[in-house]
């Protein structure tokens, strides 16, 4: 129903044009304004970040420990869209994490960029917290492994960063914050620190799974969520890119769940969206299946806070585990090394690299699952090119019905200034004969009879009718220049 109300409207929009270019002495505006014949596509934009040109605006958030390694970012990045490599807790699939879990940690990175180039030649980013005590050494392997961008949160990622070592290898920057505020701090240090600004920022919104940015008073807060933030981050980061000479694209997340989701993002200003949850129920993830079964099963009511180990609150589907440890109990566990600097292993109720890691093996008895708040509708897995089909075809679903919406009321504004243009034709033609007649009779009996009063009459109506004519004309090319900027041609589907 959707398509058919497009349709309805660009064949009405067809005929105006058409018959506005017939009763002018101009070239068709048909084809100065409108679209070529043939199918309408409506499909996203592509996206950039500088030299970096990913077809599908979708960056496949960073899940850690063990979650999206290269198989996923692979696979992600071979579709078209950004594929990510999480690097915390990277180095619990190495067997000698307990001996030396910083080494275990760098190596295991190591491998799964290089493996994720071999599988792909697409666009592989990794995820790097900025709160892990070997941040910095994992940065370093990622520039090592020319990543093609790094994406770093969970932290400021302000001081010791090796911007140079990065422009030097082509690997792109890219903070995760939760506020303006926090974006304009990082933009202002970099400037001051090292003559230069990140090349893209990631904004998390409360819908999240995983660590949110967030306290749990402000996760309802119409302040913080997507609608809100993202626009008054477009703006904030325009004079940065004046100053630079450069786009600084936003991606948004938290939430997106749907193509109708990432339509909705991009016409807030963001260039791109980051998705987690989705990618979590694909066959293509490197969970156990035990790990994405838990997204199927699980409810809306499900879906809830944890208080993390980490003194951040977290999304998570709430299971056994969750509630035996807010209930009191204590499993043992044995902490490798103090993998956050903020993390306080001898109070702690429980590890959560550990439990999470025991999760990503299918042990979900000594472990729980993080999750978005929209986990609870996924109810199958999926092939990430089939997911990525979905949502294309859900966008252009999406910009189909928005462009329908926007399009409505200037179509309808037209076909009233149409009706309105040919009743003052019709008034101009009546009084044309009127004054045609006045003057002979005029010219006869060398009487007044009123012809100034009818020639004002006639020369005010056709000044009424150009001037609706005019505006008939500027309708008709705004609305031909709004469905040039949403919807390109093309012999294909999206």
């Amino acid at each position: 129903m959707k398509t058919k109300r497009l349709d309805a409207i660009l064949s009405i929009l067809s005929d105006l044009t058409d018959d506005l270019a017939s009763s002018l002495p101009a070239e068709s505006l048909r084809r100065l304004f409108s679209l070529p014949a043939g199918n309408r596509r409506f499909t996203w934009p592509t996206f950039r970040i500088g030299d970096l040109v990913a077809p599908v605006p979708v960056v496949q958030g960073g899940m850690g420990v063990g979650i999206s390694l290269s198989r996923l970012a692979s696979a992600v990045a071979e579709e078209g869209g950004i594929g990510v490599i999480a690097a915390n807790g990277i180095g619990l699939l190495e067997k000698d994490y307990y001996a030396d879990g910083r080494a275990a940690n760098l190596r295991a990175l190591r491998r799964e960029i290089r493996a994720a180039r071999e599988a792909s030649d697409g666009i592989i980013g990794v995820n790097i917290m900025v709160a892990l005590n070997d941040f910095h050494e994992l940065l370093d392997v990622a520039i090592e492994e020319r990543a093609d961008i790094v994406f770093m949160g969970a932290g400021l990622p302000i001081k010791g960063i090796p911007v140079e070592r990065m422009r030097t290898a082509g690997v792109k920057a890219a903070p995760i914050v939760s506020s303006v505020r926090a974006t304009e701090m990082i933009f202002r240090m970099w400037k001051k620190i090292y003559k230069d600004v990140p090349d893209a920022v990631v904004y998390e919104g409360p819908l999240a799974g995983g660590h949110l940015g967030f306290s749990p008073e402000q996760l309802d807060d119409p302040e913080v969520q997507l609608e809100a933030v993202v626009p008054a981050i477009v703006e904030a980061l325009r004079p940065w890119e004046t100053e630079f000479g450069r786009s600084i694209p936003v991606i948004a997340g938290g939430g997106v769940y749907s193509g109708s989701d990432v339509q909705r993002v991009l016409s807030l200003g963001a260039g791109a969206v980051q998705m987690g949850t989705r990618f979590v129920a694909t066959e293509e993830c490197d969970a156990d299946p035990a790990f994405k079964q838990a997204y199927i099963d699980s409810t809306e009511a499900d879906i809830g806070l944890i208080h993390s180990p980490v003194g951040m609150p977290g999304r998570a589907i709430r299971n056994d585990f969750i509630r035996s440890v807010e209930a009191g109990t204590r499993p043992a566990f044995r902490c490798a090394w103090q993998c956050l600097a903020s993390c306080k292993a001898d109070n702690a109720k429980y590890c959560i690299s550990i439990a999470l890691n025991n999760a990503r093996r299918g042990k979900l008895k000594h472990g729980f699952v993080f999750a978005g708040a929209n986990a609870w509708r996924v109810d199958a897995i999926l092939r990430v090119p089939d997911l990525i089909g979905e949502l294309a075809i859900g966008f252009r679903e999406a910009a189909r019905e928005h462009l329908a919406q926007r399009l409505q009321p200037m179509v309808d504004g037209i076909e009233k200034l149409r009706k309105r243009y040919a009743s003052i034709q019709e008034q101009v033609r009546e009084l044309h004969t009127a004054y045609s007649t006045a003057l002979e009779k005029r010219i006869r009996s060398m009487q007044d009879i009123g012809i100034d009063g009818i020639y004002e009459r006639y020369e005010s109506l056709r000044a009424a009718a150009r001037e609706t004519q005019h505006r008939i004309t500027l309708g008709i090319v705004d609305a031909w220049a709004l469905i040039r900027v949403e919807a390109t041609p093309d012999a294909g589907m999206v």
